[in-house]
Formats: structure tokens, sequence, C-alpha cells
């Protein structure tokens, strides 16, 4: 070992003896102590993040203090790198699983003495273990945002069709029914949106979620380092969603029924002209505000028939704690109160969004689309991501590599597999 490397590895104890006594001196609730007030950054809402602080507090003795700054997502490592390196950054953070891998070296692991993993494990979904490290978990979820189908009540009636499409192949028999061309073979009305990204808002968690549903967990640890899976080595998974999601772009492929020149395909669904729309759990009540007379309903996304295990993609927000934060224990007493049940079910109520608890979910509810939304949450998975918007920039050339004939399957994954390795740290 170096000099270098010495240097480095004792610097690295220090971090982690440091954070172990940080969090001993917090251990656990403190109802009856005074937590030091501390600040999160995050890009959740404001509105709904302190709505549910002020919800906990009324049956506090001694309320949380929590100064919340809501941040986008396209400029949260920008604003949170520059913060860090003038001294002034945030105590804890909460952001979605595609920023942990962008700003992991800037949060402490929350060592398993104080969160056992066998606890961690048990109490929250699968997709969780996203947050897992040999030295502790480098973030605890907090809210999940599951894939899953719209489809048109009125267009299935219509087309005496009694019941959604449960397997991707029943989409394709779908196509000739509802896919609907005029004299000029321009497409009027459509099936589903799939085969491109220019006007598919969900392009990338669409095509990622048939990556792992074959199999494929599209990044991955290997000897210790992440690396890209998509394209490397045998493929057939890999290649067989590719081929799939393009099919539906292909003007000679019997699912032809989606091409660049069409509207996004939200505003398609919303405008009655496409069957089937995926979309986020999320975005159950902007569709309802904005066509109230759009008769529709949710399902769970769609699986491959044959396939060994049922998945969807889910967007996850976690909160990690900030490495520089003297007040490492404090923020972690604040986060275990914030995914407490009681709380977690306040959250609920105002996002009306699935809980990442296990416990709660097993609960179930009656609530005919959180019903969905539970199942979609305990299914959903995610892959740790270097930069979304370069990353889905890939998975855009690697489709349109394919549909337009530029490249073979192969070859594009291939290309895609290396882009996204050159992306991740080393």
């Amino acid at each position: 070992m170096t000099r270098f490397q010495l240097i480095l590895t004792s610097i690295f104890i220090v971090f982690i003896i440091a954070g172990v006594a940080a969090f001993a001196t917090f251990k656990g609730d403190s109802v009856k102590n005074q937590i030091p007030a501390i600040t999160i950054w995050g890009t959740v809402s404001e509105t709904t993040f302190n709505q549910l602080v002020r919800d906990i507090n009324i049956s506090r003795q001694n309320p949380l203090s929590v100064t919340y700054v809501e941040l986008s997502e396209a400029n949260f490592t920008s604003q949170f790198v520059e913060a860090l390196a003038r001294g002034k950054g945030p105590d804890a953070v909460l952001i979605p699983q595609d920023l942990l891998v962008r700003n992991q070296d800037k949060f402490t692991p929350i060592p398993y003495t104080a969160f056992p993993e066998r606890t961690f494990r048990d109490t929250f979904t699968q997709q969780a273990e996203l947050y897992l490290t040999n030295l502790g978990a480098i973030g605890i979820p907090f809210m999940i945002d599951p894939l899953v189908m719209y489809w048109n009540r009125d267009t299935f009636t219509n087309a005496s069709i009694a019941r959604y499409p449960v397997y991707w192949d029943e989409i394709s028999a779908l196509v000739p029914v509802f896919t609907q061309r005029d004299v000029n073979s321009n497409i009027r009305k459509t099936t589903i949106a799939l085969g491109e990204f220019r006007n598919i808002q969900n392009a990338r968690e669409i095509l990622g979620s048939l990556f792992l549903q074959a199999g494929n967990p599209v990044t991955t640890y290997s000897q210790g380092m992440l690396q890209s899976v998509i394209g490397k080595g045998n493929n057939p998974a890999g290649q067989a969603a590719i081929e799939f999601f393009t099919s539906f772009s292909n003007p000679s492929n019997t699912n032809y029924s989606w091409n660049r020149s069409l509207p996004s395909a939200k505003n398609y669904f919303l405008g009655g002209a496409s069957a089937l729309y995926l979309g986020f759990a999320s975005e159950l009540q902007d569709i309802k505000v904005k066509n109230p007379n759009l008769n529709f309903d949710v399902a769970p996304l769609p699986q491959p028939r044959g396939g060994t295990n049922r998945i969807s993609y889910g967007k996850m927000y976690g909160f990690s704690i900030v490495r520089q934060s003297a007040l490492a224990g404090a923020a972690y007493t604040v986060i275990t109160e914030l995914i407490q049940p009681a709380a977690l079910t306040k959250l609920a109520a105002t996002t009306y969004l699935p809980p990442v608890r296990r416990d709660m979910l097993a609960q179930g509810t009656t609530d005919p689309y959180a019903a969905i939304f539970y199942d979609a949450a305990l299914i959903s998975r995610g892959w740790l991501d270097p930069d979304v918007p370069k990353t889905t920039q890939i998975f855009q050339s690697i489709i349109e590599g394919v549909s337009s004939g530029r490249e073979i399957v192969s070859e594009a994954l291939k290309r895609g597999d290396e882009e996204i390795d050159q992306l991740l740290p080393r």
C-alpha cells in the first residue's frame, strides 16, 4: 500500500469512527430531550414536507425543529456541492436514488450498530437495498413513486374488451384493435406509446423496467466498483428488451403504433387518443385535474409472460446524512421520527403515494387506486444511476440507433454500456 493510500485510508477510518460516535450520541427516539434544530435540503415538495413536520409536532412534547429547503433535481448537485465548499451545507438531504451515486462521497453511512441491516431489510421494501453498503446504510427510505399503467375504460368497453393487459404480449394483441390510421397511414389513435424517447416522458424508466424484468439490473457492483451491465457479454435479455421496445415505432412491425411526430404520450392519453399510458403513481391527480371527463383506471405495469419475478420501476426518495454536518446524531433522530408508521400514514394521505414500509403495505388498503400503488411498491426496483440526464441520452441513442437501422441491437447495447461505464466513479 502506498503512503497516499495509507493516509487516505486513515482519514476514511477517522470519518467512520466519528460517524459512529455521532450516532451513538443520539441513538433512538428523544421525546423528552430537546433535539437540536437541523437543516434538510431535498427535492420533495417544501409544502408536503413542512406539513408533515407540523402534523408530527402536534403530538410531541418537544417539537422537531427542521428547516427544509426545496431544490430542483436538475440543480441539486451543483448547489449542494457549492454549499459544502463554503461550509454552508445542510445536515441531511432528501433525494431520489438517482442522485445517490453523484453525491455518495458526501454522505456518512449510518452504521449497522445504529440501524441493523436485518432491521433495515425487514422494515423497507426490497428496492431500499440500494442504500446498503459494507459500512452501513447510505440512506433511509422515505417515499416511493412506482411506475404503473393507466388505461382508458371507454376505449376498452367500446371494443368489448373487459380487462386491461397483464402481460406485454397482450398489448401486442391489442395493437390491431386500438391503433387507427388515416388514408395516408398517419396514426390517429394508438394502443400505447412505446419505441421512442423524444415524446415519451417516462421512456428511460419504461425501458429500465424491461431490463429489470428480463433479469438485467442495469448497473451492479463488481469487485467493489459500480459498473453497467446492459451490454456486457452474451446479453439476450437486454437485446430482447430493446427489440420489444423498438418494435412499437417500427412501421414494418405489427406492433407499430407510435412515432416521434405524435404529441407527448401523456397528452395523447389525456385527449382520449391512446388506450394505455405508462406513468407514475404521482401522476394520478394531474390526470384527473387536466381531464376530469376522462374515464380511466389504474393497473399494474405489464409483465413478461412466464417471468419468474414481478418487477416494476420505482422512484425512491430517501434521507442521507451529510458527512460535514456537526449534527449527524440529531439528524438521525429526526429522520427516524419521520419514517415511523404514524408519520408515513400522514405522508401517504397528503401525497397519495404508497408507504415504503413493509408493515404498512401488509395492512393493505380499501382505496381502489392505492391498492394498485401498494402492490406496485412491493415489486418496485431501481438501479444506481451516475447521471440521469446523460444516461437518458445514452438510452435514447441506443433506441434511435436501432430504430434507424444505423446499429444492430448488440452493437448499440455494447456502445451504450461503455458510455455508462465512463460516467461511473472509479
